[in-house]
């Protein structure tokens, strides 16, 4: 019998505000997704136009990434591979940025 603790997944929840969605595509989206898969996240959806259901939209862009574990999400999200990424999006691609991070249940 395995009594191991089952390891929950994570999600960060992400809305952006970017200058140029084409910019945000071009200098930052791929790179973040790449690196996010070396920490064992992945990017499950992603939209410029979600499906506002309740309060206010004034974003440009939504996503919800997936990792394994919480750890392995803070781990991505603090790495000195994502570092620069992370600054650049936040002092030249993005006007406000809204990220939670998510245990699953």
């Amino acid at each position: 019998m395995n009594n191991a603790t089952p390891t929950k997944s994570a999600f960060f929840t992400v809305q952006v505000k970017t200058k140029n969605l084409d910019e945000l595509s071009r200098r930052y989206a791929h790179a973040a997704i790449e690196s996010l898969s070396e920490f064992g996240g992945e990017m499950i959806a992603g939209t410029p136009a979600p499906n506002v259901l309740e309060g206010q939209w004034d974003g440009s862009w939504a996503a919800i990434l997936r990792f394994p574990s919480i750890n392995m999400a803070k781990d991505w999200y603090n790495s000195a591979q994502y570092k620069p990424l992370k600054a650049l999006r936040i002092n030249e691609l993005t006007d406000s940025n809204q990220i939670l991070l998510i245990e699953g249940i």
